[in-house]
């Protein structure tokens, strides 16, 4: 005996069941079953073995700067300056810190969200029914399933009536699967397999018995899950610029190193003392408190989108999301609320009345040609839609019965039935007791119609019929059926799955099938149904438009359907292409990449196909986030830049793929996500302009010095306590700062594109020099009027460091200015430069401090001077912004 799960579909179910070593009528005996459980083990999906907090922690190490500043404490330690290495490293100890925290908050946000509740299922074993849980199911089980059981395992059916299936999770269709009995080629796909049932899945009408084929990670849930572990974990984008950034720091440190012991050397200072000055200049290098400040500009990050609805599992992948070209998202469930609603009602007299709301939620009324009617006033709508809810096997759980929202019981188009009659103000209890049920003939999926048998209590009897339009006029003769079939097409082209419903007079023989009404049955009239984008969708992907954020349809959905949304929401234009699974398959790798750009919708495409579609659009140089809920997305969404899974109707899987869950499945949510991930992007580079302008100002005074024949103006202690803590204080709390106007209105940055742009670089060329000229030219005339070398130096000190404050207030914008109310916008800042200031005087005022700094008081009136001289640096800037402001406004 062996698992089937390649050719289960395509034989009899004798032969399978022969196969299998089964017996549909006594099922497997328990000593069976226990042997197979332990030859095929538990029916269970292997899950990754969590990540000890010891490597979280390890891993954030994995960084250029963070190795070079390693390596410049490890100098530092030899060269017997304990205080500046022991320094580097609590700053490395302090990232790897904040860095494990934020991992283990995401973590513990995601365990909120799990389902952790393990199913039961019916089977037969030993000749009896019993309920056992899923996990004990082994290939051979004969299960017994109905509407609203899930299915534990990939089955072949032997036996069903009116059965359907909820596959969305695997096939991204949004409908339920009719399911027959009856074997199908053997290269059927899977979607279409409609003679079975698999994992993951879900019963939402009728009754079946069928055989385990496969578990564990033998069904086409565990299949998909193997995929999605083989897609490579590759590095976000600024993961790669940081390597890219630290090489370049790497060799730009080492090489001032060489140049200064060379500018000694030439000078004829002693060698120990030129070394240690290179020693605390290639540490100035290297800015200390930029990778503890980009953990916390990607933690802040992290905060505000878990706010917006997005908790992120991954601390990088709020830049990523942030730097997005294209978003390729799943269509049920995200762009739409996987809601199945009526919007459009046909009577037979040519009326059409729009049906307002979305959802199962009965909130919404009647219009006709914008004239808001009721069933009271109209008998053949007031019909119509007792027809449809009567003939009708489903339920609606109001929000007191199923929690937050209003929730189908059974097939979600019956229930969407359901709803119309609600909103059409009909008492869905009253109703059934006035005209209780007698009798059915159950939906068959071969003449694609139901019927019931109704007795009303004054001792009438009907018999209401719904189902497909063309089923239906068939047994109707008192319609233009050429007419009706006109409007059907036209319902169809917008994307309205359409029902139409008759009704007629008894007598009802229960032995009969539903042609017994041909010829008696009296049309009433179509009903459309959509799952209906969501509110919101059609802003934000315009949103992402403007923003250069190209959005593709990816989904399971037909093409038609998908299509039409996609124009709905303007996610398509009418020169944009539509192919399904079939048609992509068919292209050549040359050909997709050649034609990918055209393509606004993917439809019916599998889970290889997914993955094909996410390299495609990488290969051309895109950042790509991938949206999905179901299983079928999870490979994708691995192999994305950035996954983005579903937190409410998401699988674990697909869950446990994605760097960012959505708590509230919406696409909107993913557009505010992008918003505060392109802030985070912003702020890193203001604190990148920071960081470096005030590195090359503390570099380029020293080497000006030695060139021109003076001794190093800053002491190596005065250098670290400028970049670890005055800086430090600011650096962390500029990665604050809120989201500047247009920042949707910019193009995504560019793969390749550096850390430091042009841009940045022309800013640096100003503001260095700037800082130089006031610093340096301090200090050489103050040495040329004879003061105390530790006077001069403790002011040039505390210039350097004033220079710094304003310099932050110049990284906040590249255009706006920093006067003004703007200065209170980031409350975060105004206290680190409080907190600056203060210790600052605690390093020139206190005697304690005195000593280790080799700092000396300064007069009040200097201090004063000094701060009139540091302003030059904003006034400076002040003056560029200006002119910036202007060229923009011409």
């Amino acid at each position: 005996m062996q698992s089937l799960p390649e050719t289960a579909h395509s034989i009899q179910s004798g032969e399978l069941l022969a196969a299998l070593d089964a017996d549909s009528k006594t099922g497997l005996s328990s000593t069976e079953a226990r042997t197979r459980r332990d030859r095929f083990g538990p029916n269970a999906l292997t899950t990754a073995i969590p990540t000890p907090f010891w490597v979280v922690f390890l891993r954030q190490f994995k960084s250029p700067l963070i190795y070079l500043l390693i390596v410049a404490a490890s100098i530092a330690f030899s060269m017997d300056r304990a205080i500046d290495a022991s320094v580097i490293l609590s700053v490395v100890f302090l990232n790897a810190v904040v860095g494990s925290i934020q991992e283990g908050r995401a973590r513990r946000s995601m365990d909120a969200l799990r389902r952790l509740a393990e199913s039961g299922v019916t089977v037969l074993r030993d000749s009896e029914r019993s309920s056992i849980p899923a996990t004990e199911l082994v290939p051979g089980d004969i299960v017994l399933l109905a509407a609203g059981d899930a299915v534990s395992a990939d089955c072949r059916l032997i036996d069903c009536k009116a059965l359907e299936a909820g596959e969305s999770v695997l096939t991204g269709e949004s409908l339920p699967a009719k399911k027959s009995a009856a074997p199908l080629p053997r290269e059927t796909p899977v979607m279409d397999r409609t003679n079975m049932v698999f994992s993951g899945s879900e019963i939402t009408s009728g009754r079946a018995t069928a055989v385990v084929v496969a578990t564990g990670m033998e069904t086409e849930l565990g299949r998909i899950s193997s995929l999605t572990e083989k897609a490579p974990d590759l590095p976000t984008p600024l993961e790669q610029r940081i390597l890219q950034f630290g090489r370049w720091l790497v060799g730009a440190a080492v090489g001032l190193f060489f140049v200064l012991m060379g500018l000694g050397l030439w000078r004829g200072l002693d060698w120990s003392e030129i070394l240690m000055v290179a020693i605390s200049q290639m540490v100035s290098m290297v800015p200390e408190g930029l990778p503890v400040a980009l953990t916390i500009a990607l933690a802040v990050g992290m905060q505000r989108m878990a706010r917006a609805g997005a908790i992120v599992r991954r601390l990088s992948a709020v830049e990523t999301l942030g730097c997005t070209s294209v978003i390729c998202t799943d269509k049920t469930g995200t762009l739409t609320g996987n809601e199945m609603t009526v919007t459009e009602v046909f009577l037979p007299d040519e009326r059409r009345i729009d049906v307002e709301g979305a959802g199962y939620a009965p909130r919404g009324g009647l219009k006709q040609e914008g004239r808001e009617i009721t069933v009271d006033s109209n008998p053949h709508l007031t019909r119509l839609v007792e027809a449809a809810a009567l003939c009708n096997d489903a339920r609606l759980a109001a929000p007191e019965q199923s929690g937050e929202h209003w929730k189908p019981i059974g097939d979600p188009t019956e229930a969407a039935l359901l709803t119309l009659a609600l909103k059409a103000c009909l008492d869905l209890e009253s109703l059934a007791t006035e005209w209780p049920r007698r009798a059915e003939i159950p939906f068959d999926s071969r003449v694609k119609m139901m019927a019931t048998h109704h007795v009303h209590h004054g001792g009438s009897h009907r018999v209401f019929i719904k189902g497909a339009p063309e089923a239906v006029l068939n047994l109707c003769t008192d319609v233009d059926c050429k007419a009706i079939f006109q409007t059907v097409d036209e319902m169809a082209c917008r994307a309205l799955r359409v029902l139409a419903v008759a009704d007629a007079e008894a007598p009802f023989d229960e032995e009969g099938d539903i042609s017994q009404f041909k010829g008696r049955a009296s049309f009433l009239g179509l009903i459309g149904q959509m799952d209906p984008p969501r509110p919101e969708t059609r802003a934000a992907i315009e949103e992402c438009r403007l923003a250069g954020i190209r959005t593709v349809m990816v989904t399971g959905d037909h093409k038609a359907t998908g299509l039409e949304i996609a124009r709905m929401i303007s996610l398509s234009d009418e020169d944009d292409l539509a192919i399904d699974g079939r048609e992509l398959e068919a292209m050549s790798a040359e050909e997709l990449h050649r034609k990918i750009d055209d393509i606004a919708v993917f439809a019916r495409v599998q889970p290889e196909q997914k993955l094909r579609i996410v390299e495609a659009l990488r290969s051309r140089g895109l950042v790509v986030a991938m949206t999905g809920d179901g299983v079928n997305d999870a490979p994708a969404l691995a192999a994305a830049d950035v996954g983005v899974a579903m937190g409410l109707k998401g699988t674990e899987v697909a869950k446990n793929a994605s760097e960012i869950v959505l708590t509230d499945d919406n696409f909107s949510t993913i557009v505010k996500a992008v918003e505060e991930g392109r802030l985070v992007y912003a702020n890193i580079q203001k604190l990148l302009l920071f960081l470096f302008t005030t590195s090359l100002h503390e570099v380029v005074m020293l080497i000006a010095a030695l060139l021109i024949g003076y001794p190093p103006p800053l002491a190596a202690v005065q250098i670290l306590w400028i970049n670890v803590v005055t800086e430090g204080v600011l650096s962390v709390n500029l990665v604050m700062e809120s989201a500047e106007a247009g920042s949707m209105r910019r193009r995504p940055i560019a793969l390749g594109s550096p850390l430091l742009t042009a841009e940045m670089g022309r800013r640096m060329l100003l503001l260095v020099p700037v800082s130089v000229a006031v610093s340096l030219g301090y200090f050489v005339l103050r040495m040329e009027t004879g003061a105390p070398f530790a006077q001069v130096q403790t002011e040039t000190f505390t210039l350097v460091a004033l220079c710094q404050w304003f310099n932050v207030l110049n990284c906040e914008s590249a255009i706006q200015s920093a006067l003004g109310l703007r200065i209170f916008r980031n409350k975060w800042l105004l206290g680190g430069l409080v907190l600056g200031m203060s210790l600052q005087l605690l390093a020139v005022y206190a005697p304690p401090m005195n000593n280790l700094f080799h700092t000396v008081p300064i007069h009040g009136t200097t201090l004063a001077l000094l701060v009139t001289l540091a302003s030059l640096v904003l006034w400076t800037e002040e003056l560029r912004k200006s002119m910036r402001r202007g060229q923009s406004a011409l």
